[in-house]
């Protein structure tokens, strides 16, 4: 009874501490507080304060402008969170099942001007909030859904009839992503003015790659289903596809069609691909194929354009373009390039690049590297020290790597410092740090184990690509002010560290980004890129004069130059398939060649674009405005957000329920309640035909309370976990290390089970008793990684350990278990690798009570379900033995896999439900077991393999459709065979 006392202790504590926690408690613990106004609720964290009046001011606006335009009505208040979780900013947005945008303090990533953009905050709201008035924006039926349904309904995995209620009710949400985020750029463009994507070099420059060098186009489905696998670019594709295409609709028709594409009008269309239809006259797949033949012509009359004067000839160097690749070293007597590099098939690494050979070498990995970028790359020629940031899409660690020894050492932990650039003078570290949405400007002077603040720049300018002078006299950075304007600044590094910020020279490229500005060996000139004249090309700045040359004339594009012994540059060459190392002649040049920019020609055929820029933020009196602010309480703002007909499935029986959900409009707290009905069968006693089922997360508490749980997927069996009587448990989660993908939890759980029949986690064990009570600790480290294009973890490690200890009427019992897996990725084959997988427990207590033994047996896929895909990995699988068959005191089993290339389809299916891809695997286990101290000693075998065909549904939610084969043998007897087939909702 002791420990049933504790836990009923632990229970009440911990629903106090939740719904009993004081407001200034809940404040000191958050360090969250907000401000509402008629048509937001900002949130924020305290460090961010200072930022508020302005997102306010860019919010306000920009909301009135998507109400005006789209004729929306908002159904309720968008939440607005700040944050400063990341080092590059970015944003996010959805609008279901509240109206709720995320935006990232910190600026983004300015890497070959690939998202081009006004200041970055007006810019956000203008993108984020297309978003949400798109998905939000309803007709009167959709109003009806709505209010029938209790609100907007994001499809949840425990009840897929979830995914016809959310087309019911946010229809406008299930559309493929190049169309979300196609027409977000599209109108975030014209509302900033014309800065954005549809005005972007880059965009020119990838269309004017694939016409010159014949490259096939996607279409909508091949762009859903390939394209955002196999390209370098992967998931930007959408991006890139989805605004070429709209912006061609604004040309072609007006920008007056695009607008009512996205409206929901009486008497507009449901689906987004019949209301184009029922907007432009003509199927989707129709016009887009028009788009196709039209940009073909558009981008070899580009081609011609640039042809008109002579084009600079390239010499390439290594071979096979390197994907995205940071700013690299090239030593020129070993010729050898020295970078990060990632790509399709390649975990993110610092790699030596052989241009005369083609050879490569990995010598290091990196965790997280960014699309474009992948990380900040320093290096020290003497030394042969490469320093690089780590972890790059969230806080940056800053790391140095032996080129020789290949041996990698941890400098800083999330120091958050970037554009990072050596000085050869002092042997000392430059670069810009990023914290509360601000740029540093810091210096790290030999051994590296502390940093200086040298100058803080206001919030909205923002250096990079740093870079010093031969002689350790000069800085130069790019730089972009708060009004979007883009210079090249050089400064004298005495006067910065004496506190004098004046520029020595200033070069303005207007709303150009200048991107990697290097210095000459002599130190006279600045080269670098810039899209200048439409094309990148690279400009040479001469310090002394002020004067800027354009010394290449490209057909597609070349960046980040620097410059050789001889004169000549070394730089990268954009193609189809990615940027590859080249030289090139550099050679001031008296005329460079233009070209045409689509999102121009949309001006001049529709001027009614250049309307439609937002106000500035200026206009906007935010004090106006407020009507309420404090500490942001979670739990206090917990409110409906949707509320429908379910069905249950109990021990093969059908019920009838209804789910209500509830959450906070940042999403930091949630409850869901499940309540169900089974009508009476001779197999179903009175006293379990009424079911509930309620689950709530706060902060990293898990709480749940089940009475006769059941489970729509037990309508699917065999495996059921629905259970009679009632279960209450409590858990909580803490991060020891959270930097991802390396994270260490500590999980703690208590539950109490009362007038149970069988066991809560084996289904086909009688309890022989009532009651039972358990208390567990665990721990549980992940270091997983997976390359670009990867449908699976392909390296790394992971561990778990877990003691329980639990008491079944009067029977005490332990148990201890654990398991660690280890993957390689296969060198001769993309997305293969080979996973070792170890488990082992151990059990003790009374011999006749089940709980303190272990059970095993088959896939444990049902039919129809929600959990893992391939669960012949968890550890108590074994393929080929019924579930539970298998029982032990003390066990170890081994599991090796290998997992094979997957198959891409790209035009297997509809844009709203195809094949994604098609992937297979081998295991093999090895099970030995022991009935306790002194027992005999078993062994089974279980080996098999598994095929999954991923399928895409409503363009957002995942099915699997997984089919596998296991034989289980003891000893040298077989003892069965199974034949599995399962279907994976969301």
């Amino acid at each position: 009874m002791y420990l049933c006392l504790q836990l009923r202790i632990l229970v009440v504590g911990v629903l106090a501490t939740l719904l009993l926690t004081p407001a200034r408690g809940e404040e000191e613990s958050l360090g969250v507080s907000y401000v509402q106004t008629p048509d937001m609720q900002l949130v924020y964290f305290d460090s961010l304060s200072y930022l508020t009046p302005y997102v306010v001011r860019t919010f306000t606006n920009s909301h009135a402008w998507q109400r005006r335009i789209f004729g929306w009505t908002p159904s309720q208040r968008t939440g607005v969170l700040l944050r400063d979780f990341n080092d590059y900013g970015s944003a996010s947005a959805w609008g279901a099942p509240l109206n709720l945008v995320y935006v990232d303090a910190a600026p983004p990533s300015q890497a070959f001007e690939t998202s081009p953009s006004a200041e970055r905050m007006y810019s956000a709201m203008n993108h984020e909030l297309v978003h949400v008035a798109a998905v939000d924006v309803a007709s009167s039926e959709d109003r009806f859904w709505r209010s029938l349904l209790r609100g907007k309904v994001v499809p949840h995995s425990q009840n897929p009839e979830s995914l016809l209620y959310g087309y019911l009710t946010a229809p406008r949400f299930n559309a493929p992503r190049w169309y979300l985020e196609g027409t977000a750029v599209f109108f975030e463009t014209w509302m900033g003015g014309g800065i954005g994507r549809v005005q972007g070099g880059y965009d020119e420059m990838v269309f004017r790659a694939m016409v010159r060098e014949d490259a096939r186009f996607y279409d909508p489905l091949g762009l859903a289903s390939r394209g955002v696998m196999v390209d370098f670019q992967v998931g930007v594709n959408a991006y890139l596809y989805g605004t070429r295409f709209v912006t061609y609709l604004s040309h072609a028709y007006s920008p007056d069609k695009v607008v009512a594409w996205l409206r929901r009008d009486e008497g507009s269309r449901r689906h987004y691909a019949d209301q184009f239809a029922q907007v432009f006259g003509k199927p989707l797949e129709q016009a887009w194929q028009e788009w196709v033949s039209f940009e073909r012509t558009f981008q070899r009359a580009n081609l011609e354009r640039v042809r008109e004067h002579p084009v600079t000839p390239y010499q390439v160097l290594g071979g096979a373009a390197v994907g995205s690749v940071s700013r690299t070293h090239f030593d020129e007597a070993t010729g050898t390039v020295y970078g990060a590099f990632r790509s399709a098939g390649r975990l993110e690494h610092i790699g030596a690049l052989g241009v005369r050979d083609g050879s490569y070498r990995e010598l290091g990995a990196i965790r997280k590297g960014t699309l474009y970028r992948v990380a900040s790359f320093a290096f020290d020629p003497a030394t042969g020290t490469a320093f690089y940031t780590d972890n790059n899409h969230a806080m940056r660690d800053l790391m140095s790597l032996d080129v020789k020894t290949g041996e990698q050492r941890l400098l800083f932990k999330e120091a958050r410092i970037g554009e990072l650039v050596f000085n050869r003078a002092d042997r000392s570290l430059w670069g810009v740090r990023h914290d509360d949405g601000l740029a540093t400007l810091v210096r790290l002077p030999p051994p590296y184990d502390t940093w200086y603040r040298v100058h803080a720049f206001p919030y909205g300018v923002v250096p990079s690509d740093l870079d010093l002078s031969p002689d350790g006299k000069l800085l130069s950075a790019s730089v972009i002010d708060d009004k979007s304007d883009q210079f090249v600044k050089v400064w004298s590094l005495d006067r910065l560290l004496s506190g004098d910020v004046t520029p020595r020279a200033e070069f303005r490229f207007g709303q150009s980004v200048p991107e990697s500005f290097v210095f000459s060996r002599d130190g006279r000139y600045l080269y670098g890129s810039s899209y200048f004249t439409g094309v990148s090309n690279i400009f040479r700045c001469e310090l002394a004069t002020g004067e800027i040359e354009a010394v290449s004339n490209a057909e597609i594009g070349f960046f980040r130059p620097a410059e050789m012994a001889d004169g000549r540059l070394f730089v990268l060459a954009y193609t189809a398939a990615g940027f590859v190392p080249a030289v090139i002649d550099a050679r001031p040049l008296k005329d460079v060649s233009a070209i045409k920019f689509l999102g121009a020609e949309v001006v001049a055929r529709h001027p009614v674009v250049t309307t439609w820029q937002v106000p500035a933020p200026s206009t906007v009196d935010p004090e106006k405005l407020i009507t309420a602010r404090g500490a942001y309480l979670p739990l206090r703002q917990l409110q409906l957000v949707n509320a429908y007909p379910v069905l249950q499935g109990y021990k093969s029986n059908v019920g009838l329920g209804y789910r209500f959900n509830f959450e906070d409009p940042m999403g930091f707290a949630s409850v869901s309640a499940v309540l169900a009905w089974t009508p009476g069968s001779r197999d179903l006693a009175g006293d379990q035909q009424s079911h509930l089922d309620v689950q709530g997360r706060y902060r990293g508490w898990r709480a749940a309370l089940s009475w006769n749980k059941s489970d729509f997927y037990d309508l699917f069996g065999p495996t059921k976990r629905s259970r009679k009587g009632y279960a209450l448990r409590l858990g909580y989660d803490h991060h020891l290390i959270y930097d991802d993908p390396r994270r260490l939890v500590w999980s703690t759980d208590g539950a109490l089970f009362g007038k149970i029949d069988t066991l809560p986690e084996a289904q086909n064990v009688n309890s022989g008793f009532t009651r039972l009570s358990e208390l567990s600790t665990q721990l549980n480290y992940t270091d997983v990684r997976r390359s670009l294009g990867a449908v699976d973890d392909e390296a790394g490690l992971q561990w778990n350990l877990q003691a329980t200890g639990s008491r079944a009427g009067t029977l005490p019992a332990t148990r201890l278990r654990g398991h660690v897996d280890a993957g390689w990725p296969l060198p001769f084959l993309s997305h293969s690798s080979l996973w070792s997988r170890t488990y082992l427990g151990t059990a003790s207590g009374d011999g006749a009570n089940p709980a303190a033994r272990f059970y095993f047996g088959a896939f444990g896929n049902n039919r129809v379900d929600n959990g893992a895909v391939k669960r012949y990995r968890d550890a108590d699988s074994m393929p080929g033995f019924e579930i539970d068959e298998l029982e032990a005191r003390r066990y170890v089993k081994q599991t090796f896999e290998w997992t094979l290339p997957p198959y891409v389809f790209e035009n297997a299916g509809t844009p709203a439900f195809h094949a994604n891809w098609l992937r297979a695997a081998l295991f093999a286990s090895a099970l030995w077991t022991q009935d306790g101290a002194g027992g005999p000693r078993r062994r089974f075998m279980s080996y098999g393999a598994q095929a999954d065909l991923r399928l895409s549904t409503l363009y957002w939610y995942e099915m699997f459709l997984s089919v596998g084969f296991g034989a289980g043998h003891e000893g040298s007897r077989r003892t069965g065979r199974e034949w599995m087939v399962s279907l994976k909702v969301l």
